[in-house]
């Protein structure tokens, strides 16, 4: 039989097909379980019902503002119901979602805003400041509009309506409208652009449904759970759990700002089921007071953000959390792949476990393929955790590209995949673990040093929080190790000579660091250590 006897009368029809959105998980949380509870903000409750009703009010202002299919608008909030909603508004007229990072500066804000030629700006009253600094560095400053956030008591208002008045005026029978083509684009996400002007990375319509969807099966989340905001929503669209949360029309505890005794207070009021965050926010509430944590057990919790030490992992599973180690970069939503733990991984002690979960793992079900290649050929690497190649994802879960940037989507896609820029390898059993980022990689004498087989070592010692290891020049060696030690609080000041030590014990003669500095990391937003300031401090240390 021909090929078109299968598709000749057998064509694409609204019967039969419906593009992939996200958006569709609203309407059907709104439908199932209207009165159910979709977020908590201190004592504010707002249900699947009213939230559906609300994104459609939302999109309906904003269609009044003039917004529609292909205009951006643009967020600096933090995890609030209207950031939320944000997630769905928008989308729904075929506009773009530009989340802001909080932590930018004037400038940076400015060149995102003009850039992704923003219509409508939303801000919330903490930010208003830098917002206020931005507007006037803008070529085309966009409309804004004020979140007044009860939580919130200080701070001028730099729009020209706020939130709630602005959703009040919009019409709450609008209808939903799916994109036409699942390829819409649904968000925008900047890069952190530490080496030069941030690139704008564009999500789909089917990418965050599969994503969405992904994080679901990746990691067996039952209908209904109550997941608390610790990971900020501008980040990879929050990982795509915004979407995730309608799906399973679960409870969503909001989160202004971390800080892990109130954390703990909600996970233990609320019982939180499933969190996600950076290391550096396990690492914190493991190091938190015994009291805190009482009555806390069986929570769910995703870490990311940068390769986590083994000592990270131990730490949760003696609390009785239940650890998943995901890996991924905005490229790809978000996580992309996740360690997933085999059942003859319990009869192993604790260290031998949170060393085997502490790798990337494998690509999630969604994604159609995660290998480590050589850069240069593009052939897999051998499995025997030695050789090292290059993280490199395809498939569905991957990003459109990079805004108005032609050459740097090419280069980012050359040979048909996603280039990561991760050094790793690739275990016996097929699980990949990251070695180092290509530029974290220290050469010393010749010999490569991964900074975070270096990391990993030092974080194992009782009074070490976090360490980030870069190269500082050496005339000798060309380069040597130079770690930055963050210590738990409470700790007694710890000497030098007794961290270089214990890293003896730990680590080949040529891996100790050379130099140790005392202090709180630089970090980004997102828990992400900003090495390129410590490089920059390592310099000074050896008198470069």
């Amino acid at each position: 039989m021909s090929h078109e006897a299968y598709t000749q009368g057998l064509e694409r029809n609204q019967a039969n097909y419906t593009p992939l959105s996200p958006l569709s998980f609203l309407r059907k949380a709104a439908l199932l379980h209207p009165q159910r509870v979709a977020l908590i903000h201190g004592p504010r409750r707002l249900t699947w019902g009213e939230e559906y009703r609300r994104c459609r009010q939302l999109a309906s202002a904003l269609q009044r503002w003039g917004v529609g299919r292909g205009d951006t608008v643009a967020a600096m909030l933090p995890n609030t119901p209207a950031m939320f909603e944000l997630h769905y508004g928008p989308a729904m007229l075929g506009a773009v979602l530009n989340t802001l990072n909080t932590r930018l500066d004037a400038p940076t804000i400015a060149f995102m805003l003009d850039y992704a030629e923003a219509k409508v700006l939303l801000v919330d009253r903490e930010f208003a400041p830098v917002i206020a600094q931005a507007l006037k560095l803008c070529r085309q400053p966009p409309r804004v509009v004020d979140v007044d956030d009860a939580e919130v008591t200080a701070g001028d208002f730099v729009g020209e309506i706020e939130y709630e008045a602005f959703i009040a005026g919009g019409d709450a029978a609008l209808e939903m409208a799916l994109p036409d083509d699942e390829w819409d684009a649904i968000s925008l996400n900047y890069t952190s652009g530490t080496t030069g002007d941030p690139k704008g990375v564009v999500y789909h319509h089917r990418g965050a449904y599969l994503n969405a969807v992904a994080n679901i099966i990746d990691w067996s989340m039952p209908p209904h759970p109550v997941y608390l905001w610790t990971l900020p929503m501008f980040h990879c669209n929050g990982w795509c759990f915004p979407w995730t949360m309608a799906a399973v029309a679960g409870t969503q505890v909001c989160l202004r700002r971390f800080e892990p005794r109130h954390v703990l207070e909600l996970m233990r009021e609320h019982r939180v089921t499933h969190y996600c965050g950076a290391p550096i926010v396990h690492s914190a509430l493991v190091a938190a007071p015994e009291e805190w944590k009482h009555g806390i057990s069986g929570v769910h919790a995703q870490v990311a953000g940068a390769a986590p030490p083994a000592a990270v992992i131990e730490g949760m599973e003696r609390m009785g959390f239940h650890i998943t180690h995901v890996y991924g970069l905005t490229e790809t939503y978000g996580p992309a792949s996740l360690c997933q733990q085999k059942e003859e991984w319990s009869a192993l002690d604790i260290q031998a476990r949170a060393d085997l979960n502490s790798r990337q793992g494998v690509a999630c079900l969604l994604q159609e393929d995660m290998q480590v290649l050589d850069p240069q050929t593009l052939q897999p690497v051998p499995w025997d955790g030695q050789t090292i190649g290059e993280i490199m994802f395809r498939g569905n879960i991957t990003m459109k590209g990079y805004l108005k940037n032609p050459d740097a989507t090419a280069r980012a896609f050359e040979g048909g995949w996603f280039h990561t820029g991760d050094l790793a390898v690739v275990d016996p059993d097929g699980y990949v673990k990251i070695r180092d980022r290509s530029k974290d990689v220290i050469i010393s004498g010749g010999e490569n040093i991964s900074s975070i087989e270096v990391e990993d070592a030092l974080c194992r010692h009782p009074a070490v929080m976090a360490a980030a290891v870069v190269a500082r020049p050496d005339e000798k060696w060309g380069e040597t190790p130079c770690a930055f030690i963050e210590l738990k609080a409470g700790s007694e000041p710890l000497p030098a000579d007794a961290l270089q030590q214990y890293c003896r014990t730990h680590l080949a003669g040529f891996k100790v660091p050379r130099a140790f500095v005392f202090g709180e990391l630089p970090r980004t937003s997102t828990g992400k250590v900003q090495k390129f300031l410590l490089r920059e401090r390592a310099r000074d240390l050896s008198g470069s």
